[in-house]
Formats: structure tokens, sequence, C-alpha cells
């Protein structure tokens, strides 16, 4: 009886010893977002459902912001102690947020799966803060029916901004309502155009400002006077509250750099034939690049790898990038190429292929903490100088002024 009584206990204690074991393994982490909120929460549930049928003893709590709301509430989160094991940062607030120490560096994952340019948007001082959770960029979309009219042949990989201009003054001649390019003049068209025309906003450590450069003239003065000069550019007046978009889906407009995420809108409204390229340079290539990046609370302990296993499931997983393209929620920063072959012949534009050579040129935004005041800076005197109430070197001359004044940089 006593030995019968020993091999129960002993089981029980074999069973209780493996239930806690089995519980000890199970672990749940927090992850909150924002992209997910312009109608992707079903998808992004879908990629849950997914990873945790591939990891079902990691479970992940998801909690979807609106993006007007997000970093306000993650700012206070972050600073009360409170914020979730994971979550997302726009790639604006991602330098600011590594660089206060509040990220933990990824490690312990593959990361082969992803491109490793994109990838390079969120590595510091050799450590990965972050990983692309999705990406966008800027393109060159062209009217092809306009070229055809004016008898000038599209746009190739290999245009300069001359090039671009003699089609945009050729179309700009078909009729007083047409033109031939529409392109923002902005802080975010500013700093990259300034990387084409080989200028900059800093100096190389970011510890000068330096907008009133020879270069920064020559590129401002190239966005300005499409405007104030050739014309082949609305004015503020003639734009008339339309937005640029307005402009190329009424098939008035040849050209406009805009973001690949106008595709569906285009090709929904444009009842003429449009293709994109990659965008011109002049000194070099520069393309914009827009991801949103995913990462780890440097608070993390014990979850740390499950959330980095949950991330690299975001970011790299076949199943989870083919979601994301079907559902058309911005890319993929992933390298399997049978993946983004549905996304290269998913129908207009038929040179989908200039997305990715795009990846090849890509120009990061030049994120200082006081980010939010630079732009604001830099938007009041390109407006004067889109306006013509100043020249462009009393403009950049007045801007450098100002930033000097307001923002000490390191």
């Amino acid at each position: 009886m006593k030995k019968f009584v020993l091999i129960v206990l002993s089981v029980l204690l074999v069973l209780s010893l493996s239930a806690w074991q089995q519980a000890d393994k199970n672990v749940t982490i927090t992850y909150t977002n924002f992209s997910s909120s312009g109608g992707n929460e079903e998808t992004l549930q879908k990629m849950y459902d997914l990873f945790h049928a591939k990891n079902p003893d990691i479970t992940v709590n998801i909690e979807t912001i609106g993006y007007n709301d997000y970093f306000t509430q993650m700012q206070t989160r972050v600073a009360g102690g409170t914020a979730p094991d994971c979550f997302e940062l726009n790639i604006e607030n991602f330098a600011a947020y590594a660089a206060k120490g509040v990220l933990k560096e990824i490690t312990g994952v593959d990361l082969s799966g992803i491109n490793p340019t994109a990838l390079s948007a969120f590595n510091m001082d050799g450590k990965q803060y972050g990983l692309p959770g999705s990406f966008s960029n800027v393109v060159l979309i062209y009217n092809k029916d306009l070229f055809d009219k004016a008898g000038v042949a599209y746009p190739t990989i290999d245009w300069t901004w001359e090039d671009a201009q003699k089609a945009a003054e050729a179309i700009k001649a078909l009729g007083d309502n047409t033109f031939g390019i529409f392109a923002p003049i902005t802080y975010n068209e500013f700093y990259k155009v300034s990387a084409q025309f080989g200028g900059s906003l800093f100096n190389e450590d970011k510890t000068a400002f330096t907008v009133n450069s020879p270069e920064n003239i020559k590129a401002v003065k190239n966005m300005v006077e499409r405007v104030t000069v050739t014309h082949v550019q609305p004015n503020a007046e003639e734009q008339g509250g339309m937005g640029d978009w307005d402009w190329f889906m009424s098939g008035k407009l040849g050209m406009i750099p805009t973001g690949i995420w106008a595709f569906p809108t285009f090709a929904e409204n444009c009842d003429f034939d449009w293709d994109i390229e990659v965008e011109p340079g002049q000194v070099k290539k520069a393309t914009h690049f827009f991801s949103n990046a995913i990462v780890i609370n440097a608070k993390t302990t014990d979850e740390k790898a499950a959330a980095a296993k949950w991330l690299t499931f975001l970011a790299s997983d076949p199943d989870a990038a083919a979601l994301r393209i079907q559902a058309g929620w911005e890319l993929p920063a992933i390298t399997d190429q049978n993946v983004l072959n549905t996304y290269l012949t998913a129908g207009k534009p038929a040179n989908r292929k200039a997305v990715f050579e795009s990846l090849d040129y890509l120009v990061l935004p030049p994120v200082i903490e006081q980010n939010a005041l630079m732009a604001d800076i830099v938007n009041k005197h390109l407006e004067s100088a889109a306006s013509g109430k100043v020249s462009v070197e009393d403009a950049l001359n007045a801007m450098q002024a100002e930033l000097e004044e307001k923002i000490k940089l390191k």
C-alpha cells in the first residue's frame, strides 16, 4: 500500500512539475500600434493568428491607437513606466526614442529576410534598435497620354531634373490650364531635393546647420522657379484649393513625385494611361523613404525574446507579408522575391519594379529632437520664396539664421 501511495505521489509530482514548466513557457506580451487604425486592424489580427498558430506559447495583446493621439499617449506612457513591451514608431520619432535609451537592442533573431537597406534605417551605432515593419517611398508618376500629346519620350531611370524640366515645358505648352509638374515646396521635399543636388541640412556630424549652402540654393531654385519663372507648376492662386493628386487625376498634370500609396486612388480615378519611374536626380539620385519602426521597450526583460520573435514575424514572415500586400497596407521590407512578385504583377502601374529600385537611393529624414520646430521654420521660409516675396538666397539665409537662433545642435 505504501509503495502504491508513493507511486501515485510521484506521478502527481511529475504531472504538477510538467504543468508548471508548461505554464512557465507561456508568455504574454503587449503590442501597441497606430498604422492598422486606418482600416487594417483585421489584417493585423490575421497576422497575429498566423503567428500564434506557429508560436502557441506566445500571446500578444494588441492595442491600436489612432495616429493623432498615438505619440502623445506613448510619450506619457514611456515617462510613466507603463509603455507596452513592444510598439510602433514612425521614422521621425525613432531616433529621438533610441537616443534617450527608451529602446532595447533587438538580438537573438534571424533578420536575413529583411531588406538590408530598410533595416539599416533603424540601426544606430551598430545596434539594431528597430525593424522596418513596413515601408513606402516616393516615385515619379507621369501621365503617358500628355507625354504622347507633347511628343516627349517617357521618363527613364537615368533622367536628371533638366530632362524633367524640358518635358514639363513641352507639356505646359499644350494649353493654359495644363501643367508639366507639381511638387510641393515643403520641408519634406526640400531635404530630399537638397540631397539630389549634393547638399544637406546639416554638416556631417550634425553640429551645424548648412541650409544656405550653394548646393541648397540650387536645389530650392529648382523647386521654386517652376512656379515663379518657367511656370510649369501652378501657383497658389491657380491651384484654387486643388491638391497635387486632384490635379493629376484631372488629366491636366504631366508629372507628380508622390508616394506609392497613391496607386489605388489613381488606378480607380484616372481615365488616362499612367506609369511610374524612379525620381530624377541631379548630382546624384535620392528618393524618399518612409518606414514605421517596430521596437522593444527598454524596460522589457523576461518578455524580450518573445517580443523580438513577434516583431521579426511582423517584419519578415512570408505569410504575414502576403497578407499585407493583399490588403494594400504599405509594403513589407522583405527579400523574398516570390512574395514580392505578387505586388509587381498587381496591376497599374506597370513599372512597379521602380518602387524597389528606388530603395537603392533612399534618403532618410534629417531627424533631430526638435524636429517639429525645424520643419516649421523651414516651411515658413520656403513659403516666402515660393510666393516670390523674397529671393531664394534671402529665404535660405533667413532660414539659417532662425534655425541657429532657436535650435541648439550637439
